[in-house]
């Protein structure tokens, strides 16, 4: 089993940058995959990104193409979401979710580890 802890969220202006950051412990392989998925009120479960721990495989939602990248560091265990270019409708609890298989999945069922999140907040 993988614990999960996500740091690095706060409020920002719209235009802003922000990187979260997600430090795994446990068990992790270089083709096991990390996501990141965000919710905000009201709304469903929604995916970002995802990454294998050997950065060899990347997949962004159409959301984030563009503006947010993801980025694993396994020296340090720990998986960064840099997000540029903020729009308020980024505003969302963010979190990271590990995948003990391979696979980029995009569905949030397919993650068995989940960290507790972390509050974005994009002011307009």
């Amino acid at each position: 089993q993988v614990q999960l802890v996500e740091s690095g969220g706060g409020l920002v202006q719209a235009g802003g940058s922000l990187r979260v950051s997600c430090v795994a412990s446990g068990r992790t392989f270089s083709n096991h995959v990390m996501g990141w998925f965000r919710q905000a009120p009201g709304k469903e479960r929604e995916f970002v990104a995802a990454i294998t721990w050997s950065g060899t495989g990347i997949r962004y939602a159409e959301s984030a193409k563009g503006r947010f990248t993801i980025a694993s560091d396994n020296a340090k265990n720990t998986v960064y979401l840099q997000m540029n270019s903020l729009k308020p409708e980024d505003t969302a609890v963010y979190y990271c979710a590990s995948r003990s298989f391979t696979g980029l999945s995009s569905d949030g069922y397919d993650y068995n580890s989940w960290g507790q999140g972390t509050q974005v907040t994009v002011s307009s």
